[in-house]
């Protein structure tokens, strides 16, 4: 059996492309031969390094012809609904277009040819059948919950995110300006780190970033190696994440978070999760139990400072943060495309 994937948007080494590559995964375990779209076969070590995924097995090739003589084409759609040509045809969507005329008539002949749609959360699954006129099937992005685990934990701040100011600003800013106000009014013993990958759409973001945080306990990491990345995940006490904030999710649905899953990695190595109130993020945790939502500066300082203040709490949440990452497992995921497939 032959299995076609294309995914636009390989090098930006997101979620999404976390996501694209796990299905490829669960495809190889199923006896498929499968073959990517992409210009370079370079790409294979940059994804290889930065997820921690043997890619060994995955052909990469010029041209899938919109899956034209393969068994199965797995299609990551850039808003547009493709022609695709497999015997089966699975179309995801891992952001939540809107207002791109999803219901004219070609959409609706394309559709024809497609068997099932998959989106990466609830959120997106709600802006896509309204958008298009469909009935999708959410899939949850799969998180490596059997090697991602706490260890000594240290005073460390963590948030995991694109350096980028395209079309989902991360806003590491808010963070470094919080975290700021938490070091002038007393805290010292805490660290703040941000991590993420800088290949597309950064500019002359980083710059700026850095310029914020000098004299103070920030580290700026870009690019790691999965395994540098799960290091500090074990290290980290607590995660922040302001992306999507100052958007209206309602309007602009695809300026927050569409899951998350950055998130979801820090709870599984214990790291209690304080989090913008948009988007997916609402889907990850239960409030109080496993980790925060937040809708404005001043809520996140305040429950942040509770969990730098009170020990007991922090422990209890991060136990429940790992309890409830398991429900976005590698094992999770597996079944659900077994489903659709």
């Amino acid at each position: 059996m032959k299995a076609a994937i294309y995914n636009p948007y390989l090098d930006t080494l997101g979620g999404g492309e976390r996501y694209t590559l796990s299905f490829a995964k669960v495809l190889l375990d199923k006896g498929y031969e499968v073959d990517i779209e992409w210009k370079s076969p370079g790409i294979i070590k940059l994804l290889e390094d930065r997820f921690g995924l043997d890619l060994s097995k995955i052909n990469v090739v010029e041209n899938i012809n919109r899956g034209d003589g393969y068994d199965l084409c797995f299609w990551v759609s850039d808003g547009s609904i493709p022609a695709l040509k497999a015997r089966k045809n699975i179309l995801h969507f891992q952001v939540p277009f809107h207002d791109v005329g999803g219901k004219s008539l070609i959409n609706k002949m394309k559709l024809f040819r497609i068997g099932k749609i998959v989106c990466n959360s609830g959120f997106t699954k709600k802006i896509i059948d309204n958008e298009y006129g469909v009935d999708s099937t959410v899939i949850y992005p799969p998180v490596d919950t059997t090697s991602i685990k706490p260890k000594r934990k240290e005073n460390i701040i963590l948030y995991v995110g694109r350096f980028s100011e395209l079309l989902q600003n991360k806003n590491q800013d808010i963070l470094i300006r919080n975290f700021k106000k938490l070091v002038n009014r007393g805290t010292t013993d805490w660290k703040l780190i941000l991590i993420g990958g800088a290949e597309v759409g950064a500019g002359n973001y980083l710059d700026k970033l850095r310029k914020m945080a000098k004299g103070y306990p920030i580290e700026i990491i870009q690019s790691p190696s999965f395994d540098d990345l799960k290091e500090l995940y074990g290290k980290a006490k607590i995660f922040w994440s302001a992306s999507g904030f100052g958007a209206d999710e309602n309007k602009n649905p695809q300026n927050v978070e569409h899951f998350g899953i950055t998130g979801v990695e820090a709870m599984a190595a214990g790291v209690v999760p304080v989090i913008y109130n948009a988007g997916g993020h609402k889907e990850i945790i239960t409030i109080n139990k496993d980790g925060f939502l937040w809708n404005k500066e001043s809520e996140l300082l305040r429950l942040s400072k509770i969990l730098l203040d009170n020990k007991s709490i922090l422990r209890s949440i991060s136990r429940q943060a790992i309890q409830r990452s398991s429900r976005f497992s590698y094992q999770k995921f597996e079944s659900g495309v077994n489903e659709v497939l």
